[in-house]
């Protein structure tokens, strides 16, 4: 559980990325982009026309798991591009770490844009919580599109005597370390933009991450809580 003030390294590291690309700027809170190996831009638009192109089946990589947001829009993407297209578009779910895995998938796979990437803010952050990536986002991805624009929202419980943001940050102060708070998971985009509001703040809470378990189908009592 790092504490807030751990995160100055990925303003640093974030720093980079700005201006370079929009899809890379931190201060966007969720991005989906739809992205091809880089190579793919080294063809010309005149040979790209002339192409059978699509030639065979195209995938859309998701680097998460089945069911979430992610993988809802790139189906919706994937059915309008088989019916604008004229071939089948399959989504092929590689989640792992991070998302990296399916970055790493589209990264090496044939740059002649038959293998798309559904990706997300990660493409950015990872570079910054991770020593060491299978690729550079931003040589080894051309961005295609920005699919969808997803807000983050931060909530309190209603036990909690916080009744604005003022409100938490006094709370914080006076109870360093004491308060928790939850995210989709380590390293992931609600997550770092906690961080970043402890930061900014100068207050120090701590991420309590969920633990996951391997997908499965769930009974009708789970899926409504009981």
């Amino acid at each position: 559980m790092a504490p807030c003030r751990r995160f100055s390294r990925l303003q640093h590291r974030a720093s980079e990325f700005a201006g370079q690309t929009v899809i890379f700027r931190m201060r966007v809170p969720i991005r989906m982009v739809l992205a091809t190996a880089a190579a793919l831009t080294a063809v010309s638009p005149q040979a790209l026309g002339q192409s059978n192109y699509p030639s065979r089946v195209v995938r859309i990589i998701v680097p998460t798991s089945p069911g979430g947001a992610n993988d809802t829009v790139a189906r919706l993407v994937a059915q309008g591009l088989s019916e604008r297209l004229g071939r089948q578009v399959v989504v092929e779910n590689r989640p792992g770490a991070g998302t990296t895995i399916g970055g790493e998938i589209v990264a090496r796979s044939s740059p002649d844009g038959h293998t798309l990437l559904m990706g997300l803010s990660t493409l950015a952050t990872n570079a910054a919580t991770y020593k060491k990536m299978p690729y550079d986002a931003l040589r080894d991805f051309a961005p295609i599109t920005q699919a969808v624009f997803t807000p983050n929202l931060m909530v309190v419980h209603p036990s909690l005597p916080a009744k604005s943001v003022q409100d938490l940050i006094a709370l914080a102060k006076a109870r360093p370390g004491e308060i928790l708070y939850a995210s989709s998971g380590h390293g992931t985009n609600p997550h770092l933009s906690l961080e970043l509001f402890c930061s900014m703040a100068h207050i120090r809470m701590v991420h309590n991450g969920p633990k996951w378990r391997k997908p499965r189908e769930l009974s009708r009592n789970e899926f409504l809580g009981r």
